[in-house]
């Protein structure tokens, strides 16, 4: 007999969307993953500390969240599988969803694979990484860590330019980091983060490394006219070089946007596919936080519940 429901990632999103698809009794299935678009858990395991998700008003960190939502997962009896998904056949009902050990037919899919933040991995990000580092000021940026020190973001496109004016609000000055003379940014945040008297541009220059003993204390810059290093002091450095939505298995299965997100209807997690649904930073270019994630996830699981009773699949 197909399963009604397999959940394809287990961030915020995936472990949400089971939660309320296992308490409807409808048994589901989680690909938690494995190496695949990173470890399990989603990008929150590679978070230190959480203070912006309710309900932990001392804060707690990245990994115990996703083992707090695991541990409520398996609870209710959630089937997880610490697998990464190979392939997935949308073609004919029911689904197929395989890994390197095993076929699982399925009445609905629900796609919770996240998008991966881009990273330059220079020589001493991962030895530093949490450490200082971190792809998401609106996620970070508020810790003790980062307050009334000089701070550095690495892009010189909107997101940069956003990341860069919120992180005025704690830091005591931010330099851009940008390897052009000019911001791809759009005018009107170009213009904030240019005319922002805590923002100071470093032009044509690439990020070389990170240097700090057990946390950041300043990078390593080229210049890419003149080619020479000089190193810049600093307690953090945030990356925003854009995302990468890990929806390779999708293609030419359910509509993409030209980025590569998977398209879902308007105050939905349906996508083009009826019984497919989407959920998380797979399908949200925008907001990219755990509680968004987490709240989307609630409702690919509910249109899910309705699709599955209004046609008749659950088993």
């Amino acid at each position: 007999m197909p399963e009604n429901v397999v959940i394809i990632g287990s961030g915020p999103a995936g472990h949400t969307a089971a939660i309320y698809t296992a308490r409807a009794n409808l048994k589901p299935v989680m690909f938690e993953g494995f190496i695949a678009g990173g470890i399990p858990g989603g990008q929150l395991m590679t978070t230190t500390e959480v203070e912006n998700f309710p309900g932990f008003p001392e804060g707690i960190e990245g990994p115990q969240l996703m083992d707090n939502m695991r541990k409520q997962n398996l609870r209710f009896d959630t089937k997880i599988i610490t697998e990464d998904v190979t392939s997935v056949d949308l073609s004919s009902r029911p689904f197929k969803v395989s890994s390197s050990s095993q076929t699982i037919e399925t009445h609905a899919v629900i796609i919770s694979t996240g998008a991966t933040a881009k990273r330059l991995h220079v020589p001493n990000e991962e030895r530093l990484w949490t450490k200082g580092m971190s792809a998401c000021a609106v996620c970070d940026g508020a810790l003790p860590l980062f307050r009334n020190k000089e701070l550095v973001v690495i892009g010189g496109g909107d997101s940069a330019c956003e990341e860069a004016n919120y992180l005025t609000k704690f830091a005591s000055k931010v330099y851009m980091i940008h390897r052009r003379d000019t911001l791809r940014a759009s005018k009107i945040m170009a213009d904030r983060a240019l005319n922002n008297p805590k923002i100071e541009v470093i032009w044509n220059s690439e990020l070389v490394d990170v240097l700090g003993e057990n946390q950041i204390e300043a990078v390593r810059l080229k210049n890419s006219q003149t080619n020479e290093e000089q190193d810049v002091s600093c307690s953090g450095v945030f990356y925003a070089i854009g995302f990468t939505p890990n929806t390779t298995l999708f293609k030419g299965q359910i509509e993409l946007d030209d980025y590569g997100y998977v398209v879902a209807k308007p105050d939905s997690g349906e996508t083009s596919v009826p019984g497919v649904f989407a959920c998380g930073d797979v399908s949200d270019k925008k907001y990219r936080q755990a509680i968004t994630a987490a709240g989307s996830g609630c409702m690919a699981a509910i249109d899910c519940e309705r699709w599955l009773s209004e046609t008749g699949h659950t088993a």
